[in-house]
């Protein structure tokens, strides 16, 4: 197991990493967003940005007198493998809320589009309460991340707009699945609430939801982009975001284990909660009771085990292990994209959070 995060230049480090289980940061077509055309839904996006003006989580993400308290009277309790996982997830969280802050950021400041201009502004605000109220947690342990430093000089990856509305519309709404059933488990069990920010995460998943709402507003604007070939990138976008979730949350089980979860079944109630709401917007959705589809995301998790533990050996040897089990990856990726998809009508209203 790899040593915990005990520097702000490993938390940096980690913040950078590249790999197929950490946060990118995108940059995408500025001109192909700026063609981008709401008007076919103007009644509801307008009601959208009224909301996002209204600004109801203006002043959530500020932290209270007690909260270093109970930092210190909780958490200094944590065993290390516990503390570990922890701060990984708190580094991992920053860098995704810090992508989105940036991505939404560079397009605003570079499109003339009003419609798309006023959201992403809106977007890259919520994003950057986020993350500067995750790197503040950082800083209790002597962690917090330059942000600055970050955003210059960690690489970033191109996605067309399509991509990034598939991707992000899926992110936004797992996370918001993520963190409403994070904090309902620990309303019934406050004896295991660790960390004081969990008690963030109520307000904190509505942000998602509307920023996920948000991009649906754009798909349903758009019906081709949900026709057609376009399946097809839908389809694959659904199956990596699920199995990222299922791969990473699986190397963390002693943060679920802390908080009276177990990883598998809290992994597959986010997924029931997601394809819920991803049915208001995408004609197709993942069987994901189908024990091969089960089976298959077990693999890539043991697949995942391998290659950490071929990073740890290194050398050729090591280097040949990991490629081995890379292919391997590929492949079973590949059964689980070809496996049958649920087809359903979409619904004539959206914006439905189901019941937690």
């Amino acid at each position: 197991m790899d040593a915990t995060i005990a520097t702000p230049d490993q938390a940096a480090a980690k913040a950078k990493e590249e790999t197929l289980l950490s946060p990118r940061f995108y940059t995408t077509d500025f001109k192909a967003m700026d063609r981008i055309d709401v008007s076919p839904i103007r009644a509801e996006w307008d009601k959208m940005m009224a909301e996002y003006e209204g600004d109801n989580n203006h002043d959530h993400f500020q932290r209270t007198p007690e909260f270093a308290q109970e930092v210190a009277e909780r958490f200094s309790q944590v065993t290390p493998e516990l503390r570990k996982e922890f701060l990984e997830f708190l580094v991992s969280s920053l860098t995704s809320e810090f992508s989105g802050c940036i991505l939404y950021n560079e397009i605003q400041k570079n499109i003339e589009n009003p419609d798309i201009k006023a959201l992403m502004r809106f977007m890259a605000r919520d994003e950057s309460r986020h993350a500067g109220f995750i790197n503040q947690s950082l800083k209790d342990f002597g962690l917090g991340i330059d942000l600055g430093s970050l955003k210059r000089t960690k690489k970033y990856t191109y996605f067309k707009p399509k991509y990034i509305f598939y991707a992000t519309y899926l992110s936004e709404k797992i996370g918001y699945a993520r963190y409403i059933a994070i904090y309902r488990q620990l309303e019934r069990h406050p004896d295991k609430r660790f960390h004081p920010i969990f008690r963030w995460f109520e307000r904190w998943c509505n942000d998602e939801f509307r920023h996920g709402e948000s991009f649906a507003l754009i798909m349903r604007a758009n019906p081709h982009l949900l026709q057609g070939g376009n399946l097809l990138w839908v389809r694959f976008f659904l199956l990596a975001v699920y199995a990222t979730m299922y791969v990473r949350d699986h190397t963390r089980p002693m943060l679920h284990e802390a908080m009276g979860l177990h990883s598998t079944e809290y992994d597959y109630a986010v997924f029931d909660i997601t394809t819920e709401i991803s049915k208001q917007v995408f004609p197709i959705s993942l069987d994901t009771d189908l024990p091969a589809f089960r089976a298959g995301l077990d693999k890539l998790f043991r697949i995942q085990q391998r290659i950490d533990a071929a990073k740890v050996r290194g050398g050729l040897v090591g280097r040949l292990q990991q490629g081995v089990a890379a292919l391997q990856g590929v492949a079973t990726f590949a059964r689980l994209y070809m496996l049958p998809v649920k087809r359903h009508a979409l619904p004539a209203q959206v914006r439905v959070a189901p019941a937690w």
